[in-house]
C-alpha cells in the first residue's frame, strides 16, 4: 500500500531535537519494513523548504538553502515522488467547492487532492484530525501507529 507523508512528518524527521523526531523516524521505518511505499508530492518539498529556510525566531528551522537542498537529496533517495498533474488541480478545486476550507486548511485539501489523483488512501501525519473531514482518506498519526492498541476489558 502507498502512504503519503505529510510535510510535518518530514520536518520532524529532519530535527533530531524535536519531541516527535523519533516517532516520525520509527513510523516511517516501520511502514517501510512492512512493505509499504512511502510517497511524497511536490507540496511536501514546498512546505519543507518554507519551514526549513524560515528563521528560528519565526517558527522555522533557520537552515541555509544549500542545507535544505542536501536534505532534498535524502528525500529523493528514500521516498517515491508522485508527479504534479492537471488531475491534482481539478481534485483540489472540487475539494474547495465541497468543503470550503478557510486559510491554511486549503493546504490540507491540496494533499488530499494529490492522494485522490494518485489513488493513495493513507496519509502519515501528526495532524490526523485535520484530515478526518475527507471521505476515503485514512489519516494515521505516527504516535498511534507506534502505540499498540489497548485490549478491551
Amino acid at each position: 500500500m502507498n502512504y503519503l507523508l505529510d510535510s510535518n512528518v518530514l520536518l520532524r524527521m529532519a530535527e533530531p531535537g524535536h519531541a516527535h523526531h523519533q516517532a516520525a523516524a520509527d513510523a516511517t521505518d516501520l511502514l517501510g519494513r512492512q512493505g509499504h511505499t512511502l510517497c511524497l508530492v511536490p507540496q511536501d518539498y514546498y512546505e519543507f523548504w518554507v519551514v526549513s529556510t524560515r528563521p528560528v525566531d519565526k517558527n522555522g528551522r533557520g537552515k541555509t538553502p544549500d542545507e535544505v537542498l542536501a536534505e532534498f537529496a535524502f528525500l529523493d533517495t528514500h521516498f517515491t515522488l508522485l508527479p504534479e498533474s492537471a488531475a491534482v488541480f481539478a481534485e483540489w478545486r472540487g475539494l474547495l467547492a465541497a468543503h470550503k476550507p478557510l486559510g491554511k486548511p486549503a493546504h490540507d485539501a491540496r494533499f488530499v487532492a494529490a492522494m485522490r489523483a494518485h489513488g493513495v488512501t493513507h496519509l502519515l501525519t501528526f495532524n490526523d484530525q485535520d484530515f478526518r473531514r475527507y471521505p476515503g482518506i485514512t489519516p494515521v498519526s505516527p504516535l498511534s501507529l507506534l502505540t499498540p492498541p489497548t485490549p478491551a476489558s
